[in-house]
């Protein structure tokens, strides 16, 4: 559910994006993909976001990838080398990070994103972080982020969830597969095991 809520906030920003001189970039973490999905790979991934919005590569990009050339074997980039390529950039212009599903990162992994958003705010003071996740990762944003965080509680309603699952089985992509009876019992079942996590 927190998919959708992510989304239309995206959407929003990508929106107000195009108006002016903003960067957005995105990141969902998967947990079929966890374990692929390192610091490394993620905060990579933003740069590379970052970095196609522009008209031309800027210099520390440029000399950072040269600089790894040089090392034997071509170990690739690392954290700080990201993050210092990153604040460059994202000193100069209006910049929003999108992590979704955090609580779906792996623990270890979650620290060190973590600590690395919070040098990504402390130097680029034009950007801003929004992160979704389930609640038992609100502590570590805390602590991670040191009070640079607000915090929405978002909960679905049962009518939402209900909603939700429906489009999922109009979406199907292999209809022959679901029958009336195993239809009603997904209709039935989620909702109620699910029922600790919306509001009614």
């Amino acid at each position: 559910m927190g998919c959708d809520n992510s989304s239309l906030v995206i959407d929003k920003l990508c929106d107000e994006a195009g108006e002016e001189d903003t960067a957005v970039m995105c990141f969902y973490y998967d947990f079929a993909a966890r374990n692929e999905q390192s610091p490394v790979n993620m905060l990579g991934s933003l740069l590379r976001q970052l970095v196609s919005g522009l008209e031309k590569i800027p210099e520390v990009v440029v000399q950072g990838f040269r600089n790894e050339k040089k090392v034997i074997g071509g170990r690739g980039l690392q954290v700080p080398e990201i993050l210092k390529m990153f604040q460059a950039i994202a000193a100069t212009k209006r910049t929003f990070i999108c992590v979704d599903a955090l609580d779906e990162c792996v623990p270890e992994n979650r620290r060190e994103v973590l600590v690395s958003l919070g040098q990504i705010l402390q130097g680029s003071p034009n950007t801003r972080i929004f992160i979704t996740g389930r609640s038992h990762v609100r502590s570590e944003v805390e602590r991670k982020l040191d009070g640079a965080a607000a915090f929405i509680l978002i909960q679905p309603t049962k009518d939402g969830v209900v909603r939700y699952l429906r489009d999922r089985l109009e979406k199907d992509t292999t209809p022959d597969a679901m029958d009336s009876t195993l239809e009603a019992e997904i209709m039935r079942s989620i909702p109620e095991r699910n029922s600790e996590t919306y509001v009614q």
